[in-house]
């Protein structure tokens, strides 16, 4: 794994429960701003996906990435919901972090 990567798990693992972020405040968080993709690229790529808090990441605007009909993007909601944070409209509206 690369120090790249490396950084963006220890920002995913940073965001707090019951709080989102944005593909591009992870990278940012890591100390690579503008590699938001590369976020996204690590998050596909996650080998244990039930410790790093994956579902905690959606899009800037608050619309979720992954299509509401995948089991992810099922899973993702159901997380979310259960942590306290607020979906309408297939949004969140926070907290951010």
């Amino acid at each position: 794994m690369s120090e790249k990567q490396q950084a963006i798990l220890m920002a995913l693992n940073a965001i707090p429960h019951g709080h989102v972020t944005s593909y591009g405040e992870v990278a940012r968080r890591a100390g690579l701003p503008g590699y938001a993709r590369m976020v996204c690229r690590v998050l596909r790529e996650l080998p244990d996906r039930g410790s790093t808090p994956w579902w905690r990441v959606v899009r800037a605007d608050g619309r979720f990435g992954m299509d509401e009909d995948s089991a992810s993007g099922r899973e993702q909601r159901l997380r979310l919901r259960e942590e306290g944070v607020l979906v309408r409209n297939d949004r969140v509206n926070g907290p951010w972090w």
